[in-house]
């Protein structure tokens, strides 16, 4: 393919990324709307100031010449120093622009930053749970976080200066054209060969950087597993750290490599453009010189066209810069609008339906088929439960069996692939999302540790109703964390965690108590509970069991565990295994039945006697 037609689709694929300007200045108008009004002005003001320092050249320049030859003469020495005057001046609002450059700049980009954090929080809040569960989700917002926020203030940067620029270069076009329109020919024409090379690099570097984005994302997880506080324990104990080291080194060597390889082929690339480019000058200037020798134009016409023409020159390419900048800012800014525009799965019903609130729901799983996304294996297998409203119901089986996955349908978090599932008869696919989940409240088996006071990890389970300090209280005692508060040293106003001053760290079952009584919180009439005692003791499972009953009296409540001693609480309990219940009862009948259940309480029975 000709030089020609790899200029022409470089230039089409650019043209097919610049779609994102307006997306983006759209979002850095809603950001910044005041300060981009005083950016605009200040960038419209600062492009015709060198407009006014050129025109003022020749006129100073000839006048100081005059009023040098008249020996004194006072009218001319005067008008030589208000020209002056005014050249110091135009100089002085340039620095007074420029501060306020500064001023504007910072506030923008604050602004904008917060806008675009809070545009990818929102679009992680509502993202389907799935997407976590998907290597080309964590692309996409790898992608946006790493570039969204620089690349678009840059964007801003490169468009103002773009804008000033062009400002100023259509003034010295009419300057240079009084000494001959082949000049400002020249000018652009000294300009191509730069931005292909612009156009052509900026390419190569977007698809570099897409290729490697799963790279870049392991590099950062190495970093992690060697800075973080969760992975700190395990690096020291088996000697990992040179591992993971090694590891980290020899993939950034790669990437860095490559990096460096594209760099210089760009950089020889621009040699070669600017070196063309310094031809075309040397002769336009060498041309307008032989002018002035041979008395054809004077001094201050002379050093009119040079500081027109170098300005002219150095516009022209620092402008092509911007415009290469442009470019690869839209290509990237195109990472957090396709994040951005990621469509969820799991949505409100077009015409929804409701379910009377009562202090028990009625919850029904009928022929429930389910894969996760991206897995050929069936969680659930044409899955049927009827949870009757007010009991309790505990579901037991082997690792894989499907039982967190009842909890991630139950909640919406996933849709099934076939059948459905209802709530007093009502599909809740058919429910207001929000409506839904606020019905439920959770113990995950792998609660979050909030790294704020206890206080305020236990009323995050109840936000929409403020619980007050006594609702609060009454939650920690049912979850049995009273007395585990009660031990440190400010209370209900202790800092858990040790992200932050002062911090208390808590065991993983102190952790697990402060989290059931989050859970509790939430007065909600569906209760499930993932592994609720699974960092308890048996003394402190056999507690927190006795007072269980009396706190979920006449709710619903869903319990997934793998103790026996946990599930034989319940009022009827569910073997799951490959998706499917294999058996169900009360403990008594299904240890009579002498099942896969009685089996496996005979073994747990053992271990804890062993």
């Amino acid at each position: 393919m000709s030089a020609i037609h790899i200029l022409i689709e470089k230039l089409r694929t650019a043209a097919a990324q610049i779609r994102y300007v307006p997306q983006t200045m759209a979002l850095v108008w809603r950001a910044t709307r005041g300060w981009t009004v005083a950016w605009i002005a200040r960038l419209a003001a600062q492009g015709l100031v060198p407009v006014a320092v050129v025109y003022l050249t020749r006129p100073l320049i000839d006048g100081i010449v005059a009023a040098a030859n008249s020996h004194g003469d006072w009218l001319l020495v005067r008008h030589a120093v208000l020209l002056a005057a005014v050249m110091a001046a135009v100089l002085l609002l340039t620095e007074v622009l420029r501060s306020v450059g500064g001023w504007v700049r910072t506030a923008q980009s604050e602004l904008l930053q917060d806008q675009i954090t809070d545009l990818i929080h929102r679009k992680s809040i509502e993202a389907d749970l799935a997407f976590y569960e998907s290597a080309e989700y964590h692309d996409h917002l790898h992608r946006a976080r790493s570039d969204a926020y620089s690349r678009c203030v840059a964007m801003i940067e490169g468009l103002g200066s773009l804008f000033q620029n062009g400002i100023t270069l259509v003034a010295m076009a009419g300057v240079l054209m009084s000494f001959g329109p082949w000049l400002t020919l020249g000018l652009i024409a000294s300009s191509l060969p730069a931005l292909y090379v612009v156009v052509r690099y900026n390419l190569h570097l977007y698809h570099w950087r897409r290729q490697h984005t799963a790279d870049e994302r392991r590099v950062w997880y190495y970093d992690w597993l060697l800075t973080g506080a969760e992975s700190a324990a395990e690096i020291r104990l088996f000697g990992l750290g040179d591992h993971f080291r090694d590891a980290y080194r020899t993939l950034r060597s790669r990437l860095r490599g490559e990096s460096i390889q594209l760099a210089r082929r760009q950089s020889l690339a621009e040699l070669g453009a600017g070196t063309l480019a310094l031809l075309i000058t040397a002769a336009a200037v060498g041309t307008v010189a032989w002018r002035a020798v041979h008395g054809l134009i004077t001094l201050g016409e002379l050093a009119l066209f040079y500081q027109a023409f170098q300005e002219g020159l150095r516009l022209a390419r620092t402008s092509l810069e911007h415009v290469g900048q442009l470019y690869a800012n839209t290509v990237f800014l195109g990472n957090l609008f396709t994040f951005l525009g990621l469509e969820s799965q799991v949505k409100d019903p077009a015409s929804p339906a409701c379910v009377p609130v009562s202090r028990g729901h009625f919850i029904r799983f009928v022929g429930v088929t389910f894969r996760y996304p991206g897995s050929q294996r069936i969680a659930l297998d044409r899955f049927d439960l009827e949870i009757p409203a007010g009991q309790i119901v505990a579901i037991v089986g082997p690792n894989g069996a499907g039982k967190s996955t009842l909890l991630k349908l139950l909640c919406r978090f996933y849709d099934p692939d076939a059948g459905r599932i209802e709530i007093d008869g009502v599909d809740i696919r058919c429910l207001p999302l929000q409506e839904l989940r606020r019905r439920i409240t959770v113990l995950f088996q792998h609660p979050v540790h909030y790294n704020d006071t206890v206080a305020t990890n236990i009323s995050l389970g109840n936000l929409a109703s403020s619980t007050g300090d006594a609702g609060i209280r009454a939650a920690a005692e049912a979850a049995g964390a009273d007395e585990i508060i009660r031990r440190l040293p400010q209370g209900y106003e202790s800092v858990l965690g040790r992200s932050f001053a002062d911090g208390t760290e808590l065991s993983g079952g102190e952790w697990q108590r402060i989290a059931l009584a989050r859970a509790f919180a939430r007065q909600a009439p569906m209760l499930v509970l993932d592994e609720p005692t699974s960092a308890m003791d048996p003394w402190a499972e056999a507690d927190w069991l006795d007072r269980f009953r009396s706190l979920s009296a006449g709710r619903t409540a869903l319990l997934i565990t793998h103790r026996f001693t946990t599930a034989m609480r319940a009022d009827v309990v569910h073997v799951v295994e490959s998706g499917r219940i294999v058996e169900s009862g009360t403990h008594e009948q299904l240890l009579d039945r002498r099942g896969r259940y009685a089996e496996s309480w005979a073994e747990q029975m053992e271990r804890q006697t062993a």
